[in-house]
């Protein structure tokens, strides 16, 4: 039997611009992504397990970031093997409206063209804006998450603020109200003065600063602080019980000292809040304005008095300062302590860390607010019947292996978050995003998800976007109904998303799916690192080292994007990526386009690759060998991935085909094909013809589009789409 010509597609090298954009068209007007679709299409069994994955979903302010693409990687890999392995799979994406980042933005571009704030618009004119932005946003997002190859069920799409999620978000709100696990209160909170909210613990990003450290004479005491401008009403002196070196001094005893503007007459307190290694082991506080001197305050029932208005102004409590903001005042009172000689030094270029809002807000400012929070260590009766609280329900989600962190180390992380985790503030003052579902009439206060009459007015808070994220698993699959999705795919499979934000994302999905559903949210937590240049640092702008994954793409293909994020990246663990990475990963998919040319070009056995079993054919003792080490190779890719570990995976297949099949396998093959025996040329080629489908199968979950542009090519299959073809057993 002569050699077979390979398909006409194989005269041409592979070109990822051409061939990507068509296997896209392929998959989406196939349905697979949608696991109704392949149960009806029998290729997969009505009854089979389940595996689900939630997208931890995308901001509307953003384009794609290699973050981004390394998430999309991961979970791609997840979903396309376990598809291959026959379980239903679902994939469900998803964007999230980002509220304050969102908000910020929109308004940001209203005053730079047209010089109006909120106020000017209002409410409805504002929100009718940021609904035209974030369609636009979306369909750019969506659009980018395709170009990875990304096999999402797009008819399962949810966005944070669409109907659905609303009626979650209330029945959620009005259902922990009940229950007296959330509350309005007094307490001190996040305060941006830039964009006038609060803001969540989780959207706080620490910046290192340097700045003067002053070191303060407070009567007997050496105090230190880089904020002088908040010191006014600082009246209580704190220090260790156990401290030595202030043994004579008793909890609640008074001193007089001389301050800023004038004496005044201070408290000892005994707490052991106070850090006796650092400085003196005294601090004054200021209640009013941070969370450690607030609690410590409320222990003690200690006064609680405001010197900055939420303008970052200081108020009358300050002299000759009120009316002045805090960073003209600094220098200014500074110069008064000096002349009163209250200053004993000053450590010039003190590093320290300074909390903004990394929603584009500014430098934080907690504040006593009344504002809406979740109580999470208050005990209240879960679905399973059992009396407990959040904080316990969080630490026996994973302390009982309900839910495992990988890697392990970061389960410490995890508990320590938790144990030092405070009532959660959930209320903000935009205009983006759920509103409070709570009304008010005189002095009279009803939770509940529409109004209940006339005369009632609507809190005009919005809630935390972080509340309605942590519905996600079970607010994309219909909850509060009972539904199909629901029964079938909850709790989901595997969260997979940075470990950056383990604590404030995965902490809430646990602490929400506790409480409403009675179980956990996902069974194991996948924690993929950051990605970094490649000499390992960060990127960002300022450096100049981004670099884009839709650049990638439109230069390497999609492909060689994945790999380049996928091998040399184990769990938790950042990984360096460069262009050169990317290129050499697209000479890898050129080389997988021309063994397949190869083996096409030398095929014997019409049936084609994977059609029926080997041993069918006139097979010798070293094609039936070569066969068996491509499906030893495809077991120990299983192995590894059912481990989590993709990079080790990546690796062996990267390394089988290029090192063995095509150096080795192949090139010993030539004098075979070429030589006089027939049926060892057939043999050969049915061998090779083997391999190469199995290469392309556990190739598939890790560069998709190549795979599926050359199963398109065999002349026999054993299903329309590599997509859903039979992994390798």
């Amino acid at each position: 039997m002569e050699p077979s010509k390979a398909p006409e597609a194989f005269l041409r090298p592979y070109n990822p611009a051409e061939q990507e954009p068509r296997m896209l068209e392929l998959w989406e007007d196939s349905g697979y992504a949608n696991p109704d679709v392949c149960v009806e299409k029998g290729v997969i069994e009505p009854d089979a397990e389940p595996y689900s994955i939630v997208l931890p979903p995308p901001n509307v302010t953003g384009t794609l970031h290699m973050g981004h693409a390394a998430m999309l990687a991961i979970e791609d890999i997840l979903i396309r093997y376990h598809r291959m392995r026959g379980y239903k799979t679902l994939w469900l994406p998803g964007t999230d409206s980002a509220a304050i980042a969102t908000q910020s933005k929109v308004e940001t571009d209203i005053y730079k063209k047209e010089k109006k704030t909120r106020h000017d618009l209002g409410r409805e004119e504002l929100l009718k804006r940021i609904e035209q932005f974030t369609d636009e946003s979306k369909a750019t997002i969506i659009n980018q998450t395709k170009k990875m190859g990304s096999s999402l069920d797009w008819s399962r799409y949810a966005y944070t603020m669409d109907e659905e999620r609303y009626a979650a978000v209330m029945e959620a709100f009005v259902r922990m109200y009940d229950a007296g696990l959330i509350y309005r209160g007094d307490r001190i909170v996040n305060w941006d003065p830039k964009l006038q909210t609060t803001v969540s613990d989780d959207e706080i990003e620490h910046v290192e600063q340097k700045d003067p450290f002053f070191h303060f004479k407070y009567g007997p005491f050496d105090i230190g602080t880089v904020r002088p401008e908040t010191k006014f009403v600082d009246k209580y002196v704190v220090m260790h019980p156990e401290d030595e070196r202030y043994a004579q001094y008793k909890h609640g005893q008074t001193i007089e000292v001389e301050w800023i503007n004038g004496p005044i007459t201070a408290t000892i307190i005994k707490d052991k809040a106070a850090d006796m290694s650092f400085g003196s082991g005294v601090m004054t506080i200021t209640p009013a304005h941070s969370a450690i001197d607030f609690e410590i305050a409320q222990r003690h029932g200690l006064d609680m008095e405001r010197v900055i208005d939420d303008r970052g102004i200081l108020l009358p409590i300050a002299g000759e300062f009120a009316g002045m903001h805090i960073k003209k005042a600094r220098a200014l009172i500074v110069d008064k302590l000096k002349a009163k000689g209250l200053i004993a030094k000053v450590d010039e270029g003190y590093m320290h860390n300074v909390a903004t809002n990394s929603r584009g807000g500014g430098i934080i400012e907690p504040q006593i607010k009344r504002q809406w929070f979740i109580a999470v260590n208050k005990k209240a009766k879960f679905p399973d019947g059992k009396t407990r609280t959040l904080k316990e329900w969080m630490r026996h989600a994973v302390e009982s292996g309900e839910v495992g962190i990988m890697p392990e180390r970061f389960e410490k992380i995890y508990y320590h978050w938790i144990d030092n985790l405070r009532d959660w503030c959930i209320s903000r003052q935009i205009w983006f995003g759920h509103r409070i579902p709570a009304w008010f009439k005189d002095d009279e206060v009803k939770v509940q998800a529409g109004s209940p009459g006339e005369g009632w007015e609507q809190d005009p808070d919005t809630l935390d976007t972080w509340f309605s994220s942590g519905l996600w698993t079970f607010s994309t699959l219909g909850w509060p109904d009972d539904t199909h999705d629901m029964k079938t795919y909850h709790p989901t499979s595997v969260l997979e998303t940075g470990y950056d934000i383990l604590f404030f994302w995965v902490a809430r999905m646990v602490l929400m799916s506790g409480f409403l559903l009675g179980e956990v949210p996902f069974r194991k937590v996948y924690l993929h690192g950051l990605v970094r240049d490649g000499s390992g640092r960060k990127m960002s702008k300022s450096l100049g080292n981004i670099i884009d994954p839709l650049t990638m793409v439109e230069k390497y293909g999609a492909d060689a994007a994945r790999l380049s994020l996928v091998i040399g990246a184990s769990m938790g663990n950042d990984v360096k990526l460069s262009e050169d990475r990317v290129r050499g990963y697209k000479h890898f998919g050129n080389k997988v386009w021309n063994i397949a040319r190869f083996v096409l070009e030398n095929q014997q056995d019409p049936r084609g690759p994977s059609s029926g079993r080997p041993e069918d054919g006139p097979l010798g003792e070293e094609d039936r060998l070569l066969i068996v080490e491509a499906h030893t190779v495809a077991k120990q890719v299983s192995e590894h991935i059912d481990r989590f570990r993709l990079d080790l995976a990546a690796d062996q297949v990267y390394h089988f085909v290029w090192d063995r099949f095509a150096a080795e396998i192949l090139e010993s093959s030539k004098p075979i094909l070429k030589g006089d025996d027939a049926a060892a040329r057939q043999g050969r080629a049915a061998a090779l013809s083997e391999i190469l489908g199995i290469s392309l199968k556990i190739l598939h979950p890790f560069m998709p589009f190549v795979t599926e542009a050359i199963w398109q090519q065999l002349p026999q299959k054993e299903s329309d789409l590599l997509m859903v073809a039979k992994w390798p057993v």
